[in-house]
C-alpha cells in the first residue's frame, strides 16, 4: 500500500506514504496507553480530562494493544510484560464483594474505577460488557506471552483465573439474555443485552466459560432480537452506532464463519460490518439533514461526545446538538458530529472508502496535527464559528475506548495479528461452537 488512489472533486490524486500514515496514526493512538495509565496497578484513564477515573474497557484494550506495540517496536517486551502483570495482578487481588466501594463482584468488575485505589466510583454499574472487553485483553495477553519465563507463566495463569472466576449465569438474573449489569444499591439493571450490538463478543466469551457458562439457548434468545434492515441497497443486521459493528471484531475473526442466523441470510458478521460501513458512507453522501462537511470523505457517526446540549439557529436552520449520546445511522440521533476514530476502526471492512477518509482527516483537515494521541474523539463542522472553521467544534478529549480500536484494527488490516492470536484461544473456539458457529477457520 505504498500509494493509494483517491478521488478529489473528480480528479485522481495519489496518496503517497499511505503505510507510513497508518503507522504514525497507530503509534500516536497507542501513546495514550503509555502515558494515561497508572503503571503501579495497570489501570488506564477513561478520558484525558483532569480527575477522571479509569475504565476497565480501556484497560482491556490496552492489554490487547501491548503485544502489537512489542511487534511494532513501540515498547519493549519487558515493558509490556510489566504493564500486563501490573493490571492482571491488580484485578486478581482487588476486593470482590457486594460492598459499594469494592472493585468487583462475582468475577465481574465495575465500569469506572479510581485511578489510584482501583475502587468503584460514581456509583457506576458492575458492567457485563466492559468486563468482557477487559477479559478479551487479558486473554490476548495469555495467547501472546507464551514463553517459559516466570513472568509469562504468571500472565497466563492470572488471565485464565480471571476468566474462570466470572459468574455469567448469575448475570442473567433468571432470564435468558444477559443483563447490562448490577448495582449494590439497587440490584440488577432492568436492561438486557438484546438487539444486535457490541455484545457479540460478550456472548461468545460467556458461552466459552468452563465454570459458569451461558447456554446455547441464551445466545439464541439474543439473536432472536436482531433487526434485519435494508438501506441504500444493503441488507444487513441493523445497529445504528458504527462502533457496534466494530468492537467485537477487534478480537474475533468472523470471516467465513456463520451462526444459524447468518447461515440463513447467506453472509457472515464480517460482511455485515462491511455493509453497515457502506451504509454510513452512503448516508453521509446523501446528507439528509444537510450538515456541514458530510460527504464522501467526511463520515462516521457513532456513540460519542458532542458540542451540546444546546439548541441554536445556524444558517437559518434550528439545530439541536447533543453531548454524549448513542448517535447512529440512518435513524439517528445525529447532530453533525463525526468520529474519525470510528472510520479508522472500519479499515478491515472497507479500505477503499476508509483510506481516503483517513487521508482527508490527516492531511486536508489536519485533525491530528498537534495531538500527541492522534485524532481527538469527535468534531462537528456544523457547530462552528468563523474562528473554528473548517473543523467547527472539536472535542477537547481523547477516550481510551476510542484509541484502542484504532490500534487493533489497523493491525488487523495490516497483519491480522489479533485475529490470529484469538483463533488459538480455546475459550473463544468453545464459545463460538456453543453459539452454533461453523465453517471457515473453525473447521
Amino acid at each position: 500500500m505504498s500509494a493509494i488512489a483517491a478521488r478529489r472533486g473528480g480528479l485522481s490524486r495519489r496518496i503517497d506514504g499511505g503505510e507510513a500514515e497508518l503507522e504514525l496514526l497507530q503509534h500516536r493512538s497507542f501513546s495514550y496507553f503509555l502515558y494515561e495509565s497508572n503503571q503501579t496497578n495497570g489501570l488506564v484513564l477513561d478520558k484525558s480530562a483532569p480527575g477522571w477515573p479509569a475504565s476497565i474497557a480501556a484497560t482491556g484494550l490496552a492489554l490487547a494493544s501491548y503485544p502489537i506495540a512489542v511487534e511494532r517496536s513501540l515498547m519493549s517486551r519487558a515493558g509490556a510484560e510489566e504493564r500486563t502483570l501490573a493490571a492482571l495482578r491488580f484485578f486478581w487481588n482487588s476486593h470482590q464483594g457486594p460492598e459499594a466501594d469494592a472493585t468487583g463482584y462475582k468475577g465481574l468488575y465495575y465500569h469506572f474505577l479510581d485511578m489510584r485505589t482501583g475502587r468503584r466510583v460514581w456509583q457506576c454499574e458492575l458492567s457485563t460488557i466492559d468486563t468482557a472487553f477487559l477479559l478479551a485483553g487479558a486473554l490476548t495477553a495469555a495467547r501472546y506471552f507464551r514463553g517459559d519465563s516466570r513472568k509469562q507463566v504468571e500472565i497466563r495463569r492470572l488471565a485464565d483465573a480471571l476468566y474462570r472466576r466470572v459468574d455469567w449465569s448469575w448475570a442473567q438474573n433468571g432470564g435468558e439474555t444477559l443483563t447490562h449489569g448490577w448495582r449494590p444499591e439497587t440490584g440488577f439493571i432492568p436492561y438486557r443485552w438484546e438487539g444486535y450490538d457490541e455484545a457479540l463478543l460478550l456472548y461468545i466469551l460467556a458461552l466459552g466459560s468452563p465454570t459458569h457458562p451461558l447456554t446455547a439457548a441464551s445466545y439464541g434468545a439474543w439473536a432472536d432480537t436482531y433487526r434485519w434492515d435494508s438501506r441504500y441497497g444493503y441488507d444487513y443486521v441493523y445497529a445504528g452506532p458504527l462502533f457496534t459493528h466494530q468492537l467485537s471484531h477487534c478480537w474475533l475473526d468472523f470471516r467465513g464463519i456463520q451462526d444459524a442466523f447468518m447461515r440463513e441470510k447467506g453472509i457472515d458478521y464480517f460482511e455485515n460490518s462491511r455493509r453497515a460501513t457502506y451504509v454510513q458512507h452512503a448516508y453521509a453522501i446523501e446528507n439528509p439533514h444537510k450538515f456541514t462537511g458530510y460527504g464522501e470523505y467526511c463520515w462516521g457517526v457513532t456513540a460519542s461526545d458532542g458540542p451540546g446540549p444546546s439548541n441554536c439557529r445556524i444558517g437559518g436552520v434550528k439545530r439541536e446538538f447533543f453531548d454524549y449520546v448513542g448517535r447512529g445511522v440512518p435513524y439517528g440521533p445525529d447532530d453533525g458530529t463525526v468520529a474519525p476514530w470510528a472510520v479508522v476502526a472500519s479499515l478491515p471492512f472497507a479500505p477503499d472508502i476508509v483510506l481516503p477518509a483517513i487521508d482527508y482527516y490527516v492531511n486536508d483537515l489536519e485533525l491530528s496535527r498537534h495531538n500527541l494521541y492522534g485524532f481527538k474523539s469527535t468534531y462537528n463542522p456544523t457547530f462552528s464559528t468563523p474562528e473554528t472553521r473548517p473543523y467547527g467544534w472539536v472535542s477537547p478529549w481523547h477516550f481510551g475506548i476510542n484509541q484502542g480500536p484504532i490500534v487493533l484494527m489497523i493491525e488487523n488490516y495490516r497483519t491480522g495479528m489479533l485475529w490470529s492470536l484469538m483463533r488459538d484461544c480455546p475459550y473463544v473456539v468453545s464459545g463460538l461452537q456453543r453459539a452454533g458457529f461453523a465453517g471457515g477457520w473453525l473447521n
